[in-house]
């Protein structure tokens, strides 16, 4: 099994040492050929508006499309929103998810939090036994569109902070800003499937 990274922008190297410590070869994504032989592909925080004109700059719009129709992909925050179908600002997105997204919802950079999350809805893939350290940095807030779209984790105002769609997986947060490993375990089960 070998899992990509969009490399266009943002915490890609993050989340390539979050994999590694876990044993999963790795690649990084930054053409359409990059995209060959791999069992999923997470798409990294960072500024969603830049990484959506450089994925179309370098031809990997359609690609992107046509690979998450097949396969697993994750986005966290600017990921999260370079993935939702409903953006509430013009900019490029691959609109594969049924969720609208609210940039920049909890307030700029420096409003910047760490929330404990309640992630028993991952059992029985992980251990949900502790709470997971959410990092939230200019973190977008979820809204599911379609029944499909199953909630995984929200804040105590009940904001949604985690969703999924079939093999596709959305995180409002950061995990690869932390140690803990239990959100890319969970992603990874996907990309064996």
């Amino acid at each position: 099994m070998q899992v990509g990274v969009l490399a266009l922008q943002g915490g890609f190297a993050e989340h390539i040492r979050l994999l590694q410590q876990l044993g999963v070869q790795t690649r990084l994504v930054r053409l359409p050929s990059d995209l060959d032989h791999l069992s999923g592909l997470i798409i990294p925080g960072g500024e969603s508006t830049v990484m959506g004109k450089l994925a179309l700059a370098s031809g990997l719009m359609e690609p992107l499309r046509v690979f998450a129709h097949q396969h697993a992909v994750w986005g966290s925050c600017a990921g999260a929103i370079f993935m939702a179908r409903n953006v509430d600002h013009a900019q490029p997105v691959l609109g594969l998810m049924d969720i609208a997204v609210e940039r920049n919802a909890f307030g700029r950079q420096a409003a910047s939090f760490q929330q404990a999350l309640d992630i028993s809805r991952l059992a029985p893939r992980v251990d949900t036994t502790l709470a997971f350290p959410g990092i939230f940095i200019r973190a977008p807030k979820i809204q599911p569109l379609a029944q499909s779209v199953k909630v995984l984790a929200e804040l105590p105002d009940g904001s949604v902070v985690a969703v999924r769609q079939g093999k596709w997986l959305a995180t409002a947060f950061h995990p690869e800003l932390t140690d803990d490993a239990r959100w890319h375990d969970y992603f990874l089960a996907d990309c064996r499937n």
